[in-house]
Formats: structure tokens, C-alpha cells, sequence
């Protein structure tokens, strides 16, 4: 490291160290650039640190835990079953260390032969940045630069994060199983944590502004969720807007008004997720290189996720789009093959989205309403779980898969999944839309028997008009 005036000249520098840095910054290096990458906290990002793995890892702990209390009308009943949530918390841990470590993305940081600097970025100019932390400091040249930074939870003036009032991060980390909870914030975020927690058998509110949970999908699949949430013992208020809070040492009151009827409930804490902020303000140093920005703080880019400055890039939670990891990641790719040469563009068509409820759900292409809007003349499949025999023999029979499709041509434009496995039978409607499939393919597509995917053949022929198990 070289500390002082001097400029270290890079090809390619990239800052933050998410799914979205760390894959640019690979992608950069395999095409043949020199790469520094600077990450502040640790690799991984928030996804694998604090969100998308570590929530999972919960999620499926819970699950296991509910499945050995509801196993008797298969014959399988169990005693005396107890949660060790230090334990959970433990094994937890160890999953994002192996992820994260010498053994996950450091090896591939030092495999790709990346500079790794731990600690902050901020730009000199168009053309320089300073790195940082408490023991050191380097100012570098680079030719390229992608900006990586991510997003954090949003605080509430009402509901400042600390103590009894959590952002997702510390509902991750908690020690011991909270015996109530309040949940401000009904979309994804909100309905896999609490939901998660309800299975270990905590008390949950949740207070929706909207008129239904998880408001970036249809109806038809929510209601699947909030049935199992109401099953579960899970108090939901719809059109809620929070006030305020009381805390003391040892709960939490929250007011709050459904269609102008004030309420309060107490709880031992309140979860409040209500969205995230891009990372771009603080010492990154925007400002100091006048690069464009859009609204909420996000950076206006191109379709090679170039910003107003042509060798700066930006990609991740802090441009426009969903706040998703696998979109980072791609976005990451495209940017680091554009700064290679080559012809890599954006294409959003088939971005998949997860949520990681009970039942999971999952949406990729148009749905069927967006479909319409666009002037499609729309031809809908629709199979149900119960009519799939791996379903059954799961014991998972709740749920649907569903596909639109344009009756003109016959392409198919979007699917939508809830039940079961929805998170990994997505990836086949992603594929088969990227690469122009029609209805008509998927539905002479074999698929193995017996399987949960052979409801996407199943549902295709629906669409076509000739339906066989239903």
C-alpha cells in the first residue's frame, strides 16, 4: 500500500464488495483488468452478512421446527421438542462465515488475483479516489470505476432504530426467541421475518400501510400467505399507518390508526421494515465529481449501467429497479464486460422475484394484469398443487402455478408460482421467456415424474386448451 500524494494507477475500481462489487470485480479481472476492490465492512455485502443468506437460514429453522409439530397426519409425532435459538443463531453464523471467508469470496478474490482493501472509498475527482481506514490511506488512479455502495434499512423519524425498535439486521441477530413482536411493514422483508419468528412461536402484529401484504404481487398469491399467517396466529392489519412508539426496559407500545380508528399494541419489540436507502450519500463524495442523480438518491445510468460521467458506473441498490441481489450481480457482469469492450447491454425482461414466505412465491415476465395493460391479448394456465402428485406425497398440496402467454404469437410473457419449491421452479419460466419459448413449448417440454416442476407442463396445457389431470 502506498500511503501519501502519490497515485496508484488501476484499470478498474470498484467499491463495495456485495453481490453486486465482488461479481464486478471478478468479472473485471477475468476479462484481463487490474482490480481493486474496497469493501468498509465485510465481503458479501448485506445479502450474505445481513439479509438474504442469513434470513434463509432462519427461515429453514423455523420451517424444520413447525414441520416436527405438524407431522401427525403422516404418521410422525415427536415430544418434547425445544428450540436452542443460540444454537440456531450459531449454525446461522457459520454458514455466512463459510460464504464470506478465506474459504468462500476471499479464495475467489485472491484467485481472480483482486487487490482487496478494507475500508472506505471517496472520489478526488473524475479520475482519483482516496481509500481509507483507521490505520491507513492511498489515493489511486483509475481508467474505470464501478460504483457498488448497496442500500440500508429505512429509519423512521417516529420509530428511530435502537433498543426495543429493530431494523432487519438487529431482528437477525437477536439471542433468544422474542415472546411478541410488531411488525411495521408488510412487504417481503416484513412477511419473511415475521412470519419466521410466529413459527418459533412468537406473537406477531403486522401493520400494513396498503390494503393487502406483500403489495408488489397479486392477490390471488398473497391471500395464500396471509391465510397461513392468520393460521400461524399472526394478528395483520391492512391500511395501518404507525405513529408513534412508547418504550420502556422491557416492551414497546405502538400507536397506530386503520382508516382513522387510533389503536395501540405492546410488544417486546417492534421490526420496522419499510424499505431501503441507497448508499449514496455520506463520505463517498458524489458531489465532488457532479455525477447525476435521479430520485431518493439513486444514479441515473445507461443500459450498460454507465452514469453521466462515461467511465463511472453504478450498479445494484443504488439505481433504479428492485432492490435485489441477483440483479446486482448481473448488473455487475454487464458493467464489467462493457468496460472490457464488449457489446453487453441491461435487459430487465426476466428478472425473478422471491419471496421466501410460507407459502414461498415467486414472479418472473409480466403478470397477467400487466400483461392486459400492455394490450396483449392474454391466454392464462392455472394448475394447483393438489393436483400434483410429488405435491401430495410432500405433503405440500397448497398452491398454484400459473403462466400468461400472448394468444397471437403464443410466446409466453410471465409466470407466476405460489407454493412449494416456488423459488427454484421460477428459474425454468425465466429461461424459457429469455429465450422466446411459446406456450406451446414449455408444454412439449418432458418433464420427470413425478416432480413438482411437471405443473409447469401442466400448466401450460392449460393455457392451450387441453388440459389432462384437471
Amino acid at each position: 500500500m502506498v500511503v501519501g500524494d502519490a497515485s496508484v494507477e488501476i484499470d478498474v475500481l470498484v467499491i463495495g464488495g456485495g453481490p453486486g462489487g465482488y461479481v464486478a470485480a471478478i468479472r473485471a479481472a477475468q476479462l484481463g483488468k487490474s482490480v481493486l476492490l474496497v469493501e468498509k465492512d465485510q465481503l458479501g455485502g448485506v445479502c450474505l452478512n445481513r439479509g438474504c443468506i442469513p434470513s434463509k437460514a432462519l427461515i429453514s429453522a423455523a420451517h424444520q421446527y413447525e414441520s416436527m409439530h405438524r407431522s401427525s397426519s403422516i404418521g410422525i409425532s415427536a415430544e418434547g421438542v425445544k428450540v436452542d435459538f443460540a444454537k440456531v443463531q450459531e449454525w446461522k453464523n457459520g454458514i455466512i462465515q463459510k460464504m464470506t471467508g478465506d474459504r468462500g469470496i476471499g479464495a475467489l478474490i485472491r484467485k481472480n488475483k483482486i487487490e482487496l482493501f478494507r475500508g472506505e472509498a471517496m472520489f478526488i475527482n473524475e479520475h482519483e479516489a482516496r481509500v481509507f481506514n483507521d490505520n491507513e490511506t492511498a489515493r489511486y488512479k483509475f481508467n474505470h470505476c464501478i460504483i457498488a455502495t448497496g442500500s440500508r434499512p429505512i429509519e423512521l423519524k417516529a420509530f428511530p432504530f435502537g433498543g426495543r425498535v429493530l431494523s432487519s439486521t438487529e431482528a437477525l441477530e437477536l439471542r433468544e426467541i422474542p415472546k411478541s413482536m410488531i411488525v411495521i411493514g408488510g412487504g417481503y422483508i416484513g412477511i419473511e421475518l415475521g412470519q419466521t419468528y410466529a413459527k418459533f412461536g412468537t406473537k406477531v402484529t403486522v401493520l400494513e400501510g396498503s390494503d393487502s401484504i406483500l403489495p408488489g404481487f397479486e392477490k390471488e398469491l398473497s391471500q395464500l400467505v396471509a391465510r397461513n399467517l392468520k393460521n400461524a396466529g399472526v394478528e395483520v392489519f391492512t391500511e395501518a399507518m404507525a405513529q408513534g412508539c412508547e418504550k420502556t426496559d422491557s416492551d414497546v407500545t405502538v400507536t397506530f390508526t386503520v382508516k382513522g380508528e387510533e389503536k395501540k399494541v405492546t410488544a417486546d419489540y417492534v421490526l420496522v421494515t419499510v424499505g431501503r436507502r441507497p448508499n449514496t450519500d455520506g463520505e463517498l463524495g458524489l458531489d465532488l465529481i457532479n455525477l447525476e442523480m435521479g430520485e431518493r438518491g439513486l444514479i441515473k445510468i445507461g443500459d450498460q449501467c454507465q452514469t453521466s460521467i462515461p467511465h463511472i458506473y453504478a450498479i445494484g441498490d443504488i439505481v433504479p429497479g428492485p432492490a435485489l441481489a441477483h440483479k446486482a450481480s448481473y448488473e455487475g457482469k454487464v458493467a464489467a464486460e462493457a468496460i472490457a469492450g464488449l457489446p453487453s447491454v441491461i435487459d430487465y425482461k426476466c428478472i425473478p422475484a422471491v419471496v421466501f414466505s410460507d407459502p414461498e412465491i415467486a414472479s418472473v415476465g409480466l403478470t397477467e394484469a400487466e400483461a392486459k395493460k400492455a394490450g396483449y391479448n392474454v391466454a392464462v394456465g392455472k394448475f394447483p398443487y393438489v393436483a400434483n402428485g410429488r405435491a401430495l406425497s410432500m405433503n405440500s398440496a397448497e398452491g398454484f402455478v400459473k403462466l400468461v402467454g400472448d394468444k397471437e404469437t403464443g410466446l409466453l410473457l410471465g409466470a407466476q408460482i405460489v407454493g412449494s419449491e416456488a423459488s427454484n421452479l421460477i428459474a425454468e419460466m425465466g429461461l424459457a421467456i429469455e429465450m422466446g419459448a411459446t406456450v406451446e413449448d414449455v408444454a412439449l417440454t418432458i418433464h420427470a415424474h413425478p416432480t413438482l416442476g411437471e405443473m409447469v407442463m401442466e400448466a401450460a396445457d392449460v393455457a392451450l386448451g387441453h388440459p389432462i389431470h384437471i
